[in-house]
């Protein structure tokens, strides 16, 4: 709870002041007149320590660290089935959380609902942009059904098994993204640093250099006399493409453009039809309207053109038409995944069928990404394979022209 300082008039006719601790400035100001006639003034207070000094500080910011989050729901499940009470174990999980911005809002979530505030909207209010929606809104239908254990549970499944996916394609992602690197940074050294050292040779011997070894040399100056442009010239793309991006429709363009990319693009449309599914499978099952659920869908997804073109259907099924169909009319996301759903629809079993055609994208998306990874290793070998075979018949032309000639 926030901590308000106030100035009232109290039942006997004395102007008191004092600080009290409320929800928000209503809950504060209804809490100041049970016991005062007329609040005058209250303003929020905010404490030192929530600013942070130099110890105390989260390095680490609000960045939700995936493994303690999902423990933290499988925690929370386990810990509601045995019947404890929902303050006794928040405070028994924030007293084992080792992840320091878990830990204080599971603390302040505590003494939320020790005071009568339902753990959803504590959840919200105090973990604020560090929780996605999904968690909260989840939360909420299980506090309303009456089933927050097995709100928990559902997450903790979800959230594991979206991590392990990422975990994945991020894992397969980070050779070729790191060779590629190493790559630039050879190539750099090499015609900064290593190539000018043997056209020095071959410049006191005043031979005719062969054109192989003369190109080379021209690349190498090119580098050395363009390289602080170059960089700049790079920084200045990054930049324009940044600006662009922050625009509605350059983010629109780029999101769409992500999709079409080579090698990469289906990996970006896999991703967003697993993403779909996973989420209202989940949202579903946690007892969520069908609007609402397209409504959460589209805000965790990650591509900006899929979210925004199936954050547009929950108008079509205000209106009365079925997801199936208004998936199809927009065109947006793939087809096999727009007919499970549309089956779901009519079969009365959507959550399991979105279920099942979850897991089949995320094979799918794990395939793709493993072809993605056969594809790329070898381009980038043999790019540095040719350039170092360039580089080694340069030099050795130009070093066999020289002992000729003596």
């Amino acid at each position: 709870m926030a901590k308000f300082k106030y100035s009232a008039v109290s039942k006997d006719g004395k102007k008191v002041s004092g600080i009290i601790e409320g929800f928000n400035e209503l809950d504060a100001v209804s809490r100041i007149k049970q016991t005062h006639t007329i609040v005058l003034q209250i303003h929020e207070v905010k404490e030192k320590a929530e600013e942070g000094n130099f110890l105390t500080r989260d390095f680490g910011g609000n960045k939700l660290d995936e493994k303690s989050f999902t423990l933290m729901c499988s925690q929370f499940s386990v810990i509601l089935k045995a019947g404890v009470p929902l303050r006794r174990t928040c405070e028994l999980i924030a007293d084992k959380m080792t992840n320091k911005p878990l830990k204080r809002v599971l603390t302040k979530v505590a003494d939320d609902v020790e005071g009568g505030r339902s753990i959803a909207a504590s959840f919200a209010d105090q973990g604020k942009k560090l929780f996605p929606v999904t968690f909260v809104e989840t939360i909420r239908a299980g506090e309303e059904s009456g089933n927050l254990d097995v709100a928990f549970d559902s997450m903790a499944k979800h959230y594991k098994k979206q991590s392990k996916t990422k975990a994945k394609v991020r894992g397969a992602m980070i050779y070729p993204v790191f060779v590629f690197i190493v790559a630039i940074v050879v190539v750099a050294v090499l015609m900064i640093k290593v190539v000018p050292t043997f056209t020095a040779i071959f410049a006191e011997q005043g031979s005719e250099l062969p054109l192989i070894t003369q190109s080379l040399i021209d690349l190498s100056n090119f580098f050395r006399n363009n390289i602080v442009y170059m960089v700049a010239a790079a920084i200045l793309i990054f930049l324009a493409v940044k600006i662009y991006g922050n625009t509605e429709s350059g983010r629109m363009n780029l999101a769409k453009f992500q999709l079409k990319i080579p090698v990469l693009g289906p990996i970006a449309v896999l991703n967003g039809a697993s993403q779909f599914a996973n989420t209202m499978a989940m949202m579903l099952g946690a007892g969520l309207s069908m609007v609402r659920s397209v409504s959460i869908t589209s805000r965790v997804m990650d591509n900006y053109y899929y979210s925004t073109e199936v954050g547009k259907i929950t108008g079509k099924l205000e209106e009365g038409f079925t997801v199936g169909r208004s998936l199809r009319d927009s065109g947006c996301l793939p087809d096999i995944l727009v007919d499970m759903t549309a089956v779901g629809e009519e079969s009365g079993e959507l959550e399991q069928t979105l279920t099942m055609t979850a897991e089949y994208y995320d094979n799918e998306l794990e395939q793709a990404t493993a072809d993605a990874l056969a594809k790329l290793e070898p381009t980038i070998l043999v790019f540095l394979a040719g350039f170092a075979g360039y580089i080694v018949i340069a030099i050795y032309m130009a070093m066999f022209g020289m002992y000729a000639g003596m």
